[in-house]
C-alpha cells in the first residue's frame, strides 16, 4: 500500500519532498530525478532552489521528464523542453546535457518513444519519479484506458485534459492534440514514486488512485503496483480518502531513518 502523507499546504509538501531529494543528492551526487510539469510540483522545485542557495550542488544530477507535446517547437514557451529549462534546469543549476525530455518533433516522432526508452535503459533508470495526477486520474499523459504495461509512446489528449491545460496557452485551441509520454510500465520502473496532489479538484482522483481498484480507467491507480510509493496531499486533496486516520498514525510513528 502507498504511504500517504497529509500536509497542511502545497508549500509544506514541497519542503517535505525537496528535503528528501536533497538528502538523496547529498548521498549520491549523480542521483537521477524524474521531473513532472504543471503547477503541482512547483513547490518542490521552489524548495529545491532554496537547497541550492544553501549550498547543495545539483550539477551532477540527471533528470528525465515524463512527457512532451507533439508539434510544439522546443523553444515555444509552453513546450516541456522550455518549461523544464525554466522551472528546473536553470533554477537548480543542472547540467543541460543531463536533462532529458521526450522528442516531440513531428518529423521524427515515429521513433521518439523507442529512443526515449533506450536512453532511460542506457542510463540505468530513474531513482525518484515525481508525479502529479489529473482530475480524470491520468499520470504523465496516460489518459484513462491506457495500458498498465505501456511504454513511452504517442497519445491523443482527451478534451478534458486539453481543457485543463488551456490555462497555460492564450486560447484553448492552441493546446496540442497529441503528446509523447512515458508509459505506465515505464513509470513503474522508477525506484521510488512520489505522487503529489493539492486542492479539492484532485480529491476524487486521489481516492481512486490510492484506495480504488487497480484499473486502466484510473491510470493513477498503477501506484498500487509499486513497492515504494509516497503520496503527498493537502487536506483538500485528501478529503475523499476513507483511511486518513490510519495514514496519519502510520506517518506519525514512522521511523525517521526510513525517510519518505
Amino acid at each position: 500500500m502507498a504511504e500517504v502523507v497529509i500536509v497542511e499546504s502545497p508549500e509544506a509538501g514541497g519542503v517535505l519532498v525537496a528535503g528528501h531529494i536533497a538528502t538523496q543528492v547529498r548521498a549520491d551526487p549523480e542521483f537521477t530525478l524524474g521531473v513532472a510539469t504543471g503547477s503541482t510540483p512547483l513547490p518542490v522545485y521552489a524548495a529545491l532552489e532554496r537547497e541550492r542557495a544553501a549550498g547543495l550542488d545539483f550539477s551532477a544530477v540527471t533528470a528525465f521528464a515524463l512527457d512532451e507535446y507533439v508539434g510544439l517547437p522546443r523553444d515555444h514557451p509552453e513546450s516541456y523542453h522550455s518549461v523544464i529549462r525554466r522551472e528546473v534546469t536553470e533554477p537548480l543549476g543542472l547540467d543541460p546535457a543531463r536533462v532529458h525530455v521526450p522528442d516531440g518533433d513531428e518529423a521524427t516522432i515515429a521513433t521518439a518513444g523507442e529512443r526515449y526508452e533506450a536512453a532511460l535503459a542506457a542510463h540505468g533508470g530513474v531513482d525518484l519519479q515525481l508525479l502529479g495526477i489529473g482530475t480524470d486520474g491520468h499520470v504523465g499523459f496516460n489518459e484513462p484506458g491506457s495500458s498498465l504495461a505501456s511504454s513511452t509512446r504517442v497519445k491523443t489528449l482527451t478534451a478534458r485534459t486539453r481543457a485543463d491545460n488551456a490555462r497555460f496557452f492564450e486560447t484553448a485551441g492552441q493546446v496540442p492534440t497529441h503528446c509523447i509520454t512515458q508509459g505506465i510500465g515505464t513509470i513503474l520502473r522508477a525506484g521510488h514514486l512520489v505522487l503529489l496532489a493539492f486542492g479539492a479538484g484532485k480529491a476524487t482522483a486521489v481516492a481512486g488512485a490510492v484506495e480504488g481498484p487497480v484499473t486502466a480507467s484510473v491510470p493513477g491507480s498503477c501506484i498500487q503496483l509499486h513497492e515504494h510509493v509516497t503520496v503527498v496531499v493537502d487536506e483538500l486533496a485528501a478529503a475523499r480518502l476513507e483511511r486518513t486516520d490510519s495514514y496519519r498514525w502510520v506517518y506519525t510513528h514512522k521511523p525517521i531513518w526510513q525517510g519518505l
